[in-house]
């Protein structure tokens, strides 16, 4: 039953705790440079309609988003090595931290790949056409038309997948990784005290999933700040705008593992 409740403990687990915050950082940060990688690469062939390509992306896709991430740690870390062996590969001396950045950064990859694709197919194809009418080159007409418009579609949803990220490394300790929810699991076996460990560990998430969203939130006013609250084209865009967000979120929405976006 554990020990009775004292909210005195929860402070004093919190130095506790964040002594290990710097794991699972390492596996955010390092699993959001994979997936953004991996993401770009695996939209490409969706949005140039590659044949052979778009379905090995879908196929791809489709793993990652409908099998929950617990049964993609624990396919990597037992089952990879042992395919590996096959061609005589030996990563079972491997860290295990190595395993979960990498189911981290392919699992992530898959939407990342979907936020991509459905950001800048939501930018109007007739501004395109503008700038070509323009004289301006392919690159020019992606970097100065295409780029800020997808960036600032994509803000508001890629804060969502770096929150989700953030709460579904919590599944890391499965394997033995000493994150914060690791460590939770330790202190609250060793005092007795669950629920004011637990109380400590979601104070941390919330404040850190707090901070990601003002921050994100400050860069997605700042990629809009050359627009005119009260013009037509804000008004217009803000509508466009708005109907990417729900499409691009009811895209994601199914299969996510580990926690609802």
């Amino acid at each position: 039953m554990g020990e009775p409740f004292d909210f005195s403990y929860v402070w004093s687990f919190l130095p506790k705790l964040l002594s290990t915050l710097s794991t699972t950082l390492l596996i955010v940060v390092s699993s959001l440079l994979a997936g953004i990688i991996v993401g770009f690469i695996v939209a490409l062939p969706r949005l140039y309609k590659v044949p052979v390509l778009r379905t090995l992306s879908e196929i791809y896709i489709s793993f990652f988003r409908g099998t929950p991430i617990l049964i993609q740690l624990f396919l990597f870390y037992y089952g990879l090595p042992e395919i590996l062996k096959l061609v005589q590969v030996d990563v079972t001396r491997a860290p295990v931290l190595v395993f979960v950045i990498l189911t981290y950064g392919l699992h992530t990859g898959a939407y990342m790949s979907e936020m991509i694709r459905a950001s800048v197919t939501a930018v109007d194809k007739g501004q395109v056409e503008a700038a070509y009418a323009a004289g301006m080159t392919g690159y020019q007409a992606f970097t100065r038309i295409v780029l800020p418009q997808a960036l600032a579609i994509a803000v508001p949803v890629f804060s969502n997948l770096v929150i989700a990220l953030l709460k579904d490394t919590s599944l890391a300790f499965t394997l033995g990784v000493m994150e914060m929810t690791g460590k939770a699991q330790t202190l609250g076996a060793v005092t007795q005290h669950f629920i004011e460990t637990y109380i400590a560990l979601a104070l941390i998430y919330l404040v850190i999933s707090f901070s990601i969203e003002k921050l994100l939130g400050m860069a997605e006013h700042r990629l809009l700040r050359h627009e005119d609250r009260n013009s037509p084209v804000k008004k217009t865009f803000g509508i466009h705008r708005n109907r990417s967000y729900r499409r691009i979120i009811a895209e994601m929405e199914s299969g996510k593992g580990g926690v609802g976006l």
